[in-house]
């Protein structure tokens, strides 16, 4: 019977999982969605046993279609990061998550610096900022707002871990994501027990960590009733989606540069040593392979950004790929390709979440830039590509100011599945950019990998990795790359030049 290995990851908008062969390949995928919900402005939560429900059906449908011939070694795990998740003493979840694009604990966040010292002391203490969408000031927010349902909790996890929990009875997490709860020594690779203390946190509320390719528990006799798998089939440490999706892409060795594109934005790398993060601007976590750490900055709408436009103006589009068959993204990617590049001087600012990097500010807001009587849907579309594009490329004017430098550039997820898109990245870097196999799959294929190694499959991450062939190669146009230069220097000065507007629409919340 061959040998196999199951990545499961918990995104945002759905749960996508895999099964992958020993040389790498995906034998089947299966995916569910499930809703999100936004009690107030700038509230975004989720039911914890929605993520549940769709694992058990997406991994019953892959077993199914497998059809008993094949042997699972082991379970890798992705997800969404920065959610918490509250268990009670009897594993039961205490309230929704509060999940990464939730921005209600800004008070919060200041309430960190100001208890732990100041920026310089946090980021001596776990080389990161406490960012809105980090797990410790939503930690936080409960204790203050929520004091009875905060004295419920006994564990805090992170999404992924509560799929852990219910595979195994095993409550814990790995560096990967408790690096981006910003209560995590990332240097270390372990909890920071001096801000712990300083938050006044109990160090009992959050799990063990392990490396992401270490077996953290097994198939229980539970789960294997109701999902379907083997009991006793290990499951590895896995991932946060945002670092192991791009281990999934091969992103081993510093200097190999992706973009992600999901519902958010990525821009990442490789670290062979944890850096100093000047002025905290960047994200620096703990990587997959124990012996690297990974940096990254972060839009927070990306593919979110595009879905937002399909909802709110692309009714038509939606029932035209409904009838056709056709993908509605395509069909929009279509429509965008019709205007010339840069949209005819139309700029798109995407932080319809707020903006995390290259500067953190929960109350920056979307905008539309240069709008005259002769832009249409098309223009709108294309310059909500490049906009996007442009957030990116923002973000790796502070890889070099690390010292970083980029040698090579992939990209992944969602966006990479159109060529159009690729294309525009490609003008937008100006550098030549590669595909991988399974790019479009997000964290569940890393996850897959991790699993493998943990399995013995591979000696080490960087074996996996040599497994992941390019697919597709886009070259920067000559004839585009000095109008997206001109343009993207005017969309460096958008969020300046909007800061006092954001500010006081931020007040009318």
């Amino acid at each position: 019977m061959p040998n196999c290995l199951l990545g499961i990851d918990i995104g945002t908008s759905g749960l996508k999982s895999l099964l992958v062969d020993e040389q790498g390949k995906i034998l089947f995928s299966a995916y569910r969605e499930y809703d999100l919900s936004s009690p107030h402005p700038g509230w975004y939560e989720q039911d914890p046993e929605d993520w549940w429900r769709a694992a058990v059906e997406a991994v019953q449908e892959l077993l199914f279609r497998a059809g008993g011939g094949l042997e699972i070694l082991a379970v890798g795990l992705s997800g969404q990061m920065h959610g918490m998740v509250g268990l009670d003493v009897n594993g039961k979840v205490v309230r929704p998550c509060m999940i990464w694009a939730d921005l209600r604990n800004s008070a919060e966040c200041e309430q960190v610096y100001e208890q732990v010292g100041g920026l310089e002391e946090l980021l001596r203490l776990t080389n990161n900022r406490m960012l809105t969408g980090y797990t410790g000031g939503k930690v936080l927010w409960v204790r203050n707002h929520e004091p009875q349902v905060y004295g419920q909790m006994v564990t805090i996890l992170n999404p992924k871990d509560y799929i852990r929990y219910r595979l195994t009875g095993v409550r814990a997490t790995d560096v990967s994501d408790a690096s981006g709860t910003g209560l995590f020594d990332v240097r270390k690779r372990a909890w920071s027990k001096t801000l712990l203390k300083a938050l006044d946190l109990p160090e009992r509320l959050f799990p063990h960590a392990f490396e992401s390719c270490e077996v953290s528990g097994m198939i229980s006799d539970e789960a294997s009733r109701i999902i379907g798998l083997k009991a006793g089939i290990p499951v590895m440490g896995g991932g946060g989606d945002a670092v192991i999706q791009t281990t999934g892409t091969g992103l081993v060795k510093e200097g190999v540069f992706a973009t992600t594109i999901g519902t958010g934005g990525i821009v990442s790398t490789a670290l062979d040593h944890p850096y100093d993060n000047p002025e905290g601007r960047l994200q620096v976590f703990c990587n997959n392979m124990p012996d690297k750490w990974h940096s990254m900055g972060v839009t927070l709408s990306a593919g979110g950004a595009l879905r937002w436009y399909r909802d709110a103006f692309a009714a038509q589009e939606k029932e035209i790929a409904r009838l056709t068959g056709h993908d509605v993204y395509d069909l929009l990617m279509a429509e965008a390709a019709a205007s010339p590049a840069g949209s005819e001087g139309l700029l798109f600012l995407p932080h319809l979440l707020g903006a995390r990097c290259p500067e953190p500010d929960p109350n920056a807001r979307g905008a539309y830039v240069g709008l005259t009587i002769r832009h249409d849907r098309r223009h709108l579309l294309r310059a909500l590509v490049e906009g996007i594009t442009f957030s990116l490329k923002d973000m790796t004017c502070l890889y070099e100011k690390m010292g970083v430098l980029p040698d090579e550039l992939r990209t992944s997820g969602g966006g990479s599945r159109s060529p159009f898109w690729r294309q525009i990245q490609a003008d937008v870097f100006n550098r030549t950019i590669h595909t991988m196999y399974a790019a479009a799959e997000g964290g569940a294929y890393g996850a897959a990998l991790a699993a493998g190694v943990g399995a013995g499959v591979w000696p080490a991450m960087e074996a996996a990795a040599g497994c992941i062939p390019v697919e597709t190669t886009e070259a920067p146009d000559p004839s585009v790359v000095p109008v997206y230069e001109k343009l993207f220097q005017l969309y460096q000065r958008l969020h300046h030049a909007l800061q006092e507007t954001f500010d006081g629409l931020a007040d009318m919340d």
